[in-house]
């Protein structure tokens, strides 16, 4: 048999040469590279509701922050002269919104001439002209800041039963509010990181004893949970947060034991294992980066329900001692008198509605836009 080769057949020379002789390379890339966060900001801003409701929660922040500073009045300065005082605001009365009016009822139409009574100014409109027992009775609306002699001052949501002006109470209780709840959903995600990171990557035993453990604490009614630490502990700030903490955290740790058992298995995860990588550093660079959306959507979730659950604590007496103010001590207060002066339970019940309604919508959105498979949308 002739042992053929490309010395013995001539003719075959180049004809298996590659037609086109230029240099087999990528395109270059048009853009710079996109990280993970970036792609996601980005994405974050296409969601209009979720930025209409963060900018929200940011104006109820400043308020919180420097609110009480706007005006001269304390959160505490009583004056018994100017209680229950009605909403005023300054071009607003202007309009005919919070213009600082009352109406009187049952008045004598022969002494609406009484300058001592009805000062210059203060009648602003007479009202439904009546016999009752052979005397002429009407209803008055008047400017209740000139009728009781406080004609230049301003209380922008009112006063309360001691005279306090409501709007550096509610905006300082708002600011405490905050406090309790960040500070609380801060230490549970913490707690919740570890607590479920050890579970969830060691498994086993380990995760058998530790979410027991878990069911036994769950177990315990929150109420009474909050009731024993304000027992002990007084009607404080430290109290409230650390009866949050009890409880607090076990559904952040739930959520990411069930995150390392998703991940931990992944191919990276295990040849970084198997190069010798130490489990500090699986964990920590490895795994928990992606629980980050997941924890981030659960955290902004968890901030309004602890508002809430401090509300309620104030609503039903639990609250913080007085004269500390809060939403749920606003709220608390504002119910005795809600058919006289609903404005007192009005101004609270819409700052907690737009903190809880901002806050789930604002989840939403980073809940969406932290979302790795929808990466690449925009």
């Amino acid at each position: 048999m002739t042992n053929i080769n490309e010395t013995s057949i001539p003719e075959f020379e180049g004809m298996f040469d590659p037609l086109n002789t230029e240099a087999l390379k990528d395109d270059v890339f048009q853009t710079s590279p996109m990280g993970f966060f970036k792609e996601s900001f980005l994405r974050f801003t296409r969601y209009r509701v979720s930025i209409v409701a963060f900018w929200i929660i940011m104006v109820v922040v400043f308020l919180a922050a420097f609110g009480p500073a706007l005006n001269p009045y304390g959160f505490n300065d009583q004056n018994v002269a100017r209680m229950n005082m009605p909403p005023r605001i300054p071009y607003l009365e202007k309009m005919g919104i919070a213009d600082g009016s009352r109406i009187l009822t049952n008045r004598r139409a022969s002494g609406l001439s009484d300058l001592t009574v009805y000062p210059p100014g203060s009648i602003m409109e007479i009202m439904n002209p009546r016999m009752i027992s052979g005397v002429e009775m009407v209803d008055l609306k008047v400017n209740y800041y000139s009728f009781i002699g406080l004609g230049d001052e301003y209380f922008w949501f009112g006063t309360d039963y001691l005279g306090r002006d409501l709007f550096t109470r509610l905006f300082r209780g708002t600011r405490i509010s905050l406090i309790i709840a960040i500070f609380s959903v801060a230490i549970n995600t913490v707690i919740g990181v570890i607590y479920g990171a050890i579970a969830g990557y060691y498994g086993g035993n380990v995760d058998m004893l530790l979410m027991r453990l878990v069911e036994i604490i769950s177990g315990i009614p929150q109420l009474v949970v909050f009731t024993l630490f304000i027992l002990v502990f007084g009607r404080g700030i430290n109290a409230i947060i650390f009866s949050f903490v009890v409880t607090g955290w076990m559904p952040t740790a739930y959520l990411i034991r069930a995150q390392f058992y998703r991940f931990k298995g992944r191919e990276y995860v295990l040849a970084a294992r198997t190069l010798g990588v130490p489990d500090r550093l699986l964990v920590f660079r490895h795994i928990l980066p992606n629980c980050v959306g997941p924890l981030i959507t659960r955290a902004m979730i968890a901030i309004p329900g602890a508002i809430f659950s401090e509300s309620f604590l104030a609503y039903i007496g639990l609250g913080l001692q007085p004269p500390e103010p809060s939403i749920g001590v606003m709220l608390s207060d504002g119910q005795r008198v809600l058919l006289q002066f609903p404005y007192q339970t009005l101004f609270p019940a819409i700052i907690i509605s737009a903190l809880m309604i901002s806050f789930n919508l604002f989840s939403n959105g980073l809940r969406d836009a932290l979302d790795p498979t929808k990466r690449g949308e925009f």
